[in-house]
């Protein structure tokens, strides 16, 4: 199908062939009709009739612009009604307008001219809505984000997750990871991910805004990192993918662009896997905003996609059959992506020989080291307690390979994820109700240390009839093991304490 052309480049081209068609021999003219029927899309007889017709170009020149119906004027008034209506949407604005508009104007709140009346109540609910779009995102200080264009998206053909059968690598899929936080307003940083189906190979940037042409930069910056080349481009349906310079850039680089369907996250469920096991994982859910933001972002992939793809292995679905409601998984052993590559034919062994030697030269902890310390940025930042990015850390993995082997007792390690910690309850939230009895139980413990709780505790229902009900019997416990520990300390440090003096005194 021929791709659709405006209405002026129509008429350009009819100004700039129309004369020379007519003044043509038979057999030009057959080039030339050739020629335009593939530029617009005519039929051949049509075509003929339009390059034939001498007044046809005067005419589009001539051609005036179409008039607004709905100026300035309805708009206003539109503006008025809607606020008099409470706000409500053009769906229930448009019957309303009929019972409002005469209401207003009985009471003298309201004069509208004529044709502005006319049009007002003339207007459909779409454009009830159109007219009021640039007041509710004032209002609600939204920013217009950007939508694909209809014609564009129908020139990108639709992939399900069911036709995912690529066994060479370089055919990718992407998504959009925002990192706003609990609040979408205002500008944010967001990561662009692309995986590759064929290994899992991974791959980040960090933009500092959602914009097409950011998207366009990154996929040129990624084909000259990749290992491998970028023959496909999926994406979901937004704006910033499903674009004319996205669409122009993958033509002009022979990369085939798809689509998934809207609203079917599985489609792209490879992509969406790796914006949690990679992204969330290293990045969390902060809001991060700003050119520092982004730096330190960008720094943070350049060493986890080395450590993601050569230190990680990941599974991949080998097969998947239905057994009556049950749905069985088989997968493949867990590999690197790097290894994945290693072992598909389609790579070229100079490219192996380069993955190979990337993978002796790296060092995991020394990644791992720089992705700790970019997330303890990424933190500062977005807690408002860091203002500045740091340069270099200097020479410090010593220090964090010291500190491996008690990492844990310290629980999160990733600062992005990392939780203030509750303050340690010192209160009672009860009253004690052994207070009365405590010092007779210490007796009764002092005299028989072997003695358990539950004996202890029937003592006192026996001797205090009433006054201890069973539930109680936990809480007597735990005083008597807090006690017992407190003895055992006692005894410890007495016993130290008199071999120091004994020694000292000899």
């Amino acid at each position: 199908m021929a791709r659709k052309i405006t209405v002026a480049t129509r008429g350009e081209l009819l100004r700039a062939i129309g004369e020379r068609y007519r003044a043509s021999a038979r057999k030009e003219k057959l080039r030339i009709l050739d020629e335009f029927v593939a530029l617009t899309g005519y039929h051949r007889k049509h075509a003929i009739r339009v390059l034939k017709a001498e007044s046809r170009a005067a005419e589009i020149e001539t051609r005036r612009p179409r008039l607004r119906l709905y100026d300035e004027a309805v708009r206003a008034a539109v503006i008025v009604l809607w606020e008099a209506s409470d706000r409500v949407c053009g769906k229930r604005l448009r019957p309303l307008l009929s019972v409002l508009v005469p209401a207003l104007e009985r009471h003298g709140h309201l004069q509208l001219d004529k044709v502005v009346r006319e049009h007002v109540l003339a207007a459909s609910a779409a454009t009830l809505d159109r007219l009021l779009t640039g007041t509710r995102a004032a209002i609600n200080g939204e920013r217009s984000r950007p939508r694909a264009m209809p014609g564009v998206r129908r020139s990108i053909p639709v992939r399900t997750f069911a036709d995912w059968k690529e066994s060479q690598p370089g055919y990718m899929e992407a998504d959009l990871v925002f990192h706003s936080g609990d609040d979408v307003s205002g500008s944010f940083v967001h990561t662009l991910t692309l995986t590759d189906i064929a290994s899992g190979w991974t791959e980040c940037v960090a933009l500092p805004v959602r914009d097409g042409a950011l998207i366009v930069d990154a996929l040129e910056h990624l084909r000259t990192t990749m290992p491998f080349r970028l023959r496909g481009f999926d994406t979901d349906n937004g704006g910033e993918f499903v674009n004319e310079p996205v669409l122009n850039y993958c033509a002009r680089h022979g990369i085939v662009f798809t689509r998934s369907r809207p609203y079917r996250k599985n489609d792209q469920a490879w992509v969406e896997q790796k914006n949690g096991s990679v992204v969330r994982r290293l990045v969390g859910y902060r809001r991060l905003e700003g050119l520092g933001a982004a730096q330190v972002l960008a720094r943070l992939y350049a060493a986890s996609r080395l450590f993601v793809n050569f230190f990680q292995p990941s599974f991949k679905l080998l097969q998947k059959i239905r057994i009556g409601a049950r749905v069985k998984k088989t997968y493949l052993s867990p590999q690197t992506p790097c290894a994945r590559l290693l072992s598909l034919p389609a790579m070229t062994d100079e490219m192996k020989e380069r993955l190979r030697a990337v993978a002796l030269s790296l060092d995991p902890l020394s990644l791992l080291d720089e992705i700790r310390a970019m997330q303890h940025q990424l933190a500062g930042l977005a807690a408002g307690t860091t203002m500045h990015v740091v340069s270099h850390r200097g020479d410090q993995l010593e220090e964090f390979l010291k500190s491996l082997a008690t990492a844990w007792q310290e629980g999160e390690v990733r600062a992005t994820h990392r939780t203030e910690p509750k303050p340690v309850r010192d209160w009672r939230t009860r009253k004690d109700p052994f207070e009365n009895v405590w010092p007779r139980v210490c007796e009764w413990l002092e005299a028989d240390p072997d003695r358990v709780g539950k004996e202890l505790f029937r003592r006192l229902q026996a001797e205090s009839p009433g006054a201890f009900h069973d539930g109680q019997l936990r809480t007597l416990q735990r005083r008597i093991r807090l006690w017992r520990a407190a003895a055992a300390r006692q005894l410890v440090f007495a016993a130290s304490t008199s071999k120091r003096a004994e020694s000292a005194a000899g």
